[in-house]
């Protein structure tokens, strides 16, 4: 029991980043027409959310495959409930 506590956590920490990760790369796919200079803000905003998210995988796998696993599998699961979230909806042939 007290072994899947810190699992469970890392799963956590996993959705958290995932939807940090994901949630700003959304955000900056919304901002690129708006902005004088695209290659910046994209880039910039990558090595953003790739450090900080490269950093609490990091932290949270202490040294145990098991958690950066749990960390990597609620970090997917953000992705898999995101992408469909925001899905684009078909438009119909005629317009």
């Amino acid at each position: 029991m007290n072994q899947l506590i810190p699992l469970f956590l890392a799963f956590v920490a996993g959705i958290v980043v995932g939807l940090f990760y994901f949630g700003g790369l959304w955000l900056t796919v919304q901002r690129l027409p708006q902005t004088r200079r695209p290659a910046v803000l994209s880039l910039v905003s990558l090595f953003i959310r790739l450090g900080l998210t490269l950093a609490v995988f990091y932290l949270v796998m202490a040294g145990r495959w098991e958690r950066l696993l749990a960390c990597l599998a609620g970090f997917l699961l953000m992705r898999l409930l995101l992408v469909r979230r925001w899905r684009p909806t078909p438009q119909p042939a005629g317009k």
